[in-house]
């Protein structure tokens, strides 16, 4: 994959700045470091191709004549985040007409979810890294039906070749929560993709959703991607959105009166009525099961039954804005699970204006309100000319003369009758 440099005016999420200096070209020979780099050697009267040490990034030096150059050092990072934001809103449209929300947000789940947090190396520890996309793993038996979800994202990727399938992926999965009305996922973005079906990871480190001891069987999978109890209720919140389909997964009815016709391909079972909207609806009800027509696995009964996963299944069933808080944290924490990012720090590709700063109060200088030289501050005038005008004056109707006096007699009235009262 070709290296997505920024241009010098670019700018990145804590990346580093552009700079250009001179100095003498270096030699062909010249060895480098293992920040991957490629050089292009360009002379007044020859250009040579690069030496590609690594897709990742790019170093650019241009030598015109003489003894001296000018080295341009560009920024490059594993994707383009123009690209990711045109992709973004071709994904926008895909899920508008295909309602397809659901498997995008388990294909990103999946690429994520073979993390494990004992192994250092990359990419033998698993995590958003792109391996999804290979065959082998694809066959997987937890991963049944996703290549559907990957022939929906390909002509994306084909379109936008300047983005790593780690980040399509990612970027699929948060784009569907928050087009189903769930919550602004705080995304980063720039994972490395791997190269080969050969550095997939083993079979096995997904959950089941059958285990003999479904509490256990989630703790053990979770913790080991370094994630807590409050991240696994969070996170099986999901379920609100899609169904199980017999055929695959081996669970749930062959069709329901909530399924049967579509949207989308009809058939399987869904754990809440309206399957394809993100909210705390599945807490509800999985909790009270008052519907045969709606799924309930093992590992979502669990939710309710131990002790430490129900403080919070309780608490998602009547507060959807605590779920949703601690939703958008544990996704954006799972998405980012054994990636190697390039730039190391990530970028963001959210384009909302930051939100105004608080007005801040004037601090009081007792010399503002002397008797000096030195006036009221326009504020301050026109706070006094506020409470002025609030008890009826105004610069062209001034106050009566007897105001004042009439709130000491009322005050004084008040004050003997409360008197009296006591006595």
């Amino acid at each position: 994959m070709a290296a997505n440099c920024l241009p010098p005016t670019a700018t990145l999420s804590g990346a580093a700045t552009t700079t250009t200096h001179r100095r003498s070209p270096p030699s062909p020979a010249t060895t480098v470091s293992p920040s991957s780099v490629s050089f292009h050697f360009l002379s007044s009267s020859a250009s040579l191709k690069p030496l590609r040490l690594s897709h990742q990034r790019r170093l650019k030096v241009r030598v015109s004549g003489g003894d001296l150059g000018a080295v341009v050092v560009t920024k490059c990072v594993a994707s383009d985040p123009v690209q990711i934001k045109s992709a973004r809103e071709d994904i926008k449209e895909l899920l508008r007409t295909t309602f397809s929300h659901p498997i995008l947000v388990r294909l990103g789940w999946h690429d994520a979810g073979t993390y494990n947090k004992n192994i250092e190396e990359w990419p033998q520890r698993g995590g958003a890294n792109g391996s999804l996309r290979f065959d082998v793993e694809q066959k997987h038996a937890a991963n049944a039906g996703l290549v559907n979800a990957m022939k929906l994202l390909q002509p994306i990727k084909d379109k936008y070749a300047g983005v790593t399938y780690a980040d399509l992926f990612q970027l699929a999965s948060a784009t569907a929560i928050e087009e189903a009305g769930g919550p602004k996922i705080p995304m980063k973005y720039g994972r490395v993709d791997v190269t080969g079906p050969e550095q997939c990871p083993e079979e096995g480190r997904l959950p089941d959703a059958g285990p003999p001891s479904p509490a256990d069987h989630l703790r053990d999978v979770f913790y080991r991607m370094g994630l807590t109890d409050k991240d696994i209720v969070a996170l099986s919140g999901a379920h609100t959105l899609g169904r199980s389909r017999p055929e695959r997964s081996g669970w749930g009815k062959p069709e329901t009166k909530y399924t049967k016709d579509g949207p989308g391909a009809p058939g399987g079972q869904s754990w809440t009525v309206k399957w394809l909207r993100f909210d705390n609806s599945y807490f509800k009800d999985i909790k009270e099961k008052r519907d045969e027509d709606l799924l309930v696995l093992p590992t979502d009964a669990a939710l309710f039954e131990d002790p430490s996963f129900k403080v919070y299944a309780e608490k998602y069933a009547v507060d959807e804005k605590a779920f949703f808080d601690d939703y958008a944290e544990a996704h954006a924490k799972l998405s980012n699970l054994g990636a190697k990012f390039d730039p190391p720090e990530g970028f963001t590709i959210n384009d909302e204006p930051p939100p105004a700063a608080a007005a801040t109060p004037e601090k009081f200088v007792a010399a503002k309100y002397s008797s000096g030289k030195s006036g009221l501050s326009d504020s301050m005038k026109q706070k006094i000319r506020a409470e002025y005008e609030g008890f009826g004056g105004s610069p062209d109707k001034p106050l009566q003369t007897n105001y004042f006096l009439n709130i000491m007699i009322v005050i004084a009235v008040l004050a003997i009758v409360t008197s009296l009262l006591g006595n």
